[in-house]
């Protein structure tokens, strides 16, 4: 196993040399074995699984200096600094050992470092605000991609006809096509590094966001297309080859997504029946998840989509099954996992750019790449925006599309897509190379470096932390049972009337298929947030360095039983104790009354059926 990984990690397979003896001649006198040693260095034993180990404590070290001023870290997004660090890193290296080692292979980003970031994101995705923006996201992933791509190619071609572009570099047509649908896809990972950073509200994140994660396909597709074609000659391309083409990208994406949505059943069915194991809940999870991602990317499908579709699947099922502890090792595992692999991603992008004998300089090559990118990525998302906002009913307005067409950063994933051309297929691949590490290095540091002064002087609207309020969880629900009710009367069948329709399936069958009982059964809701408030009420006062009774004096009830008649409340125990601050936010009565009841199902009723559609004929 260690043998297969080791190479996948860009690191040398040794210690198999060392400990092979010569084959000796047939009577030599053999020598005598030597003596007890006190000390031996074994360095070639342990030297991969130590540098692996060596590269993460230095990332995390470099993100700890970094956080020592918070002025910098204002300025400066952490992504930049990684990148800066890893040139210096690998000038040392370079002048050290004179040559440039510990590159950013292909095979160890798509296997081990992306899948953690993507994971992360598409399961703490905000479903609401992705499934309500969808229609945007599908646009900009697919059309947009498609412009970008087509566009980029051309002008570049077009280029070298009016020589601009040195002759040297030799490309045609179909090169340059290729090129263009490496270096047009929005990469998640340099868009989560940057705009986390920059706090834009929620519809314009995930906008952007869920582009970078859905236009993996189209990029996939595109990608291999044009290599086969480049491959095959431009000469043998038949018109039944692009229509294998346009298939693909239907291929590609769809059976991603069923990859992935087969994978979340599976999880969400399996963690029902793990009440007695809980220890392996957190392995599950990663595991099933990582198997999504592997298997679409062994049937040459979409694996970034395939695991974003099983983390945004399975999060509900899987939150509701797996214990509370669990769900906290789940959580901090993933965020821990996905911040490691970014940060390492960023300082080889850096490491990488130093080896300059895997790329070519071309001036007019480097400059048009840079100004087609932003000019035809601004004007496709203007074209796309003026075309949505006639369907939506919050428009995106110019200070919107100005951060959209600025926030269209590129990353690694067009670094390790250019690295797998075939230099013989491709003889303009080194030249390829450098404009494509040049972009990188453009749009993740000066735009990086920019947009956030431009969001702050443009006033986009930024985003609110706050939970909502069980009152606007009320009105949200009683809007949406409304606005499914005038759908169905007025006989439109649209978003809302699907959306309710859904929900009625997912209670109906899928809930009770995947969750256990316990957990998909009516809660008294409003008596459970009652509880936490107290906990966190109760807390705050501990911390703010309040009188406190004794453990003997203060119990805590691990959860509120819906049998007792009367419950005593941390706020109560405070009260009686003489304590002078008073926790009970309404000063509500905590002895469930039979109007407590009938309040509590009044809250179900208006948050499940307000609004049932009328059965049709």
């Amino acid at each position: 196993m260690l043998r297969v990984a080791l190479p996948l990690l860009g690191l040398p397979l040794t210690g198999t040399a060392a400990t092979e003896e010569p084959n000796q001649e047939p009577g030599s006198p053999r020598e005598p074995p030597p003596g007890l040693a006190l000390f031996r260095w074994q360095w070639h034993e342990v030297e991969a699984p130590y540098l692996v180990a060596l590269w993460i404590l230095v990332a995390s070290l470099a993100k700890i200096v970094f956080h020592l001023s918070r002025k910098v870290t204002s300025l400066v997004p952490e992504s930049c600094l990684l990148i800066l660090l890893g040139l210096v890193l690998g000038g040392i290296v370079l002048a050290v050992a004179k040559k440039a080692e510990y590159q950013l292979e292909p095979g160890t980003f798509f296997l081990f470092l992306l899948p953690p970031i993507v994971l992360d994101s598409g399961y703490f995705m905000p479903s609401r605000l992705f499934f309500d923006n969808l229609g945007a996201i599908l646009t900009y992933a697919v059309v947009g991609t498609l412009w970008n791509a087509f566009t980029t190619g051309a002008a570049l071609w077009g280029l070298q006809q009016a020589g601009l572009v040195a002759p040297r570099v030799q490309a045609g047509l179909l090169d340059f096509l290729l090129f263009g649908s490496l270096i047009s896809a929005v990469d998640p990972v340099a868009v989560l590094a940057v705009f986390e950073e920059v706090h834009v509200n929620e519809t314009l994140f995930i906008i952007v966001f869920g582009e970078s994660l859905l236009n993996d396909a189209v990029t996939v597709v595109l990608y291999k297309v044009c290599n086969s074609f480049v491959e095959m000659g431009s000469a043998n391309v038949q018109a039944t080859d692009y229509l294998k083409g346009v298939a693909s990208l239907f291929v590609v994406s769809l059976g991603g997504a069923a990859v992935g949505l087969v994978f979340a059943f599976l999880l969400a069915l399996t963690t029902r029946f793990t009440k007695r194991v809980r220890i392996i809940e957190p392995l599950l999870v990663f595991l099933l998840a990582y198997a999504a991602y592997l298997t679409a990317e062994m049937a040459s499908l979409s694996a970034i989509l395939a695991v974003t579709m099983c983390g945004l699947g399975c999060k509900k099922y899987v939150e509701a099954n797996i214990s509370h502890k669990s769900r906290t090792a789940v959580k901090y595992t993933m965020k821990t996992l996905a911040s490691c692999a970014e940060t390492v991603i960023f300082m080889l992008l850096g490491i990488s750019a130093v080896d300059s004998s895997k790329w070519a300089w071309d001036s007019g090559l480097v400059l048009g790449t840079l100004f087609f990118i932003l000019f035809f990525r601004a004007l496709g998302v203007v074209l796309q925006t003026w075309v949505l906002n006639q369907f939506r009913l919050a428009p995106l307005d110019k200070i919107d599309q100005v951060v959209m067409s600025y926030g269209g950063l590129r990353g690694a994933v067009a670094f390790a897509l250019v690295i797998l051309l075939d230099r013989t297929k491709v003889p303009a691949k080194d030249y390829f190379v450098a404009t494509t590490i040049v972009v990188v290095f453009f749009t993740v540091i000066v735009q990086g470096l920019t947009i956030k002064p431009l969001v702050k002087w443009l006033k986009v609207k930024r985003r609110e932390h706050h939970k909502p309020t069980l009152n606007e969880e009320l009105h949200e629900h009683t809007f949406d049972h409304i606005l499914a009710a005038v759908e169905d009367v007025v006989g439109h069948h649209g978003y809302h009337y699907w959306r309710d329709r859904w929900e009625q399936f997912d209670k109906k069958y899928l809930s009770q298929l995947l969750m256990r009982r316990s957990a998909y059964r009516i809660r008294d809701q409003i008596w459970d947030v009652y509880y936490r408030l107290n906990i966190r009420d109760a807390i705050s006062f501990v911390d703010q360095g309040g009188h406190v009774l004794s453990s003997a004096g203060l119990t805590l009830p691990s959860m509120p039983s819906r049998n007792s008649v009367a419950e005593t409340s941390v706020t109560n125990l405070l009260r009686e104790s003489g304590s002078g601050a008073c926790l009970d936010l309404q000063v509500i009565d905590t002895v469930r009354s039979g109007r407590d009841r009938e309040d509590a199902v009044m809250h179900h009723l208006l948050c499940g059926g307000l609004y049932k559609p009328r059965r049709r004929i």
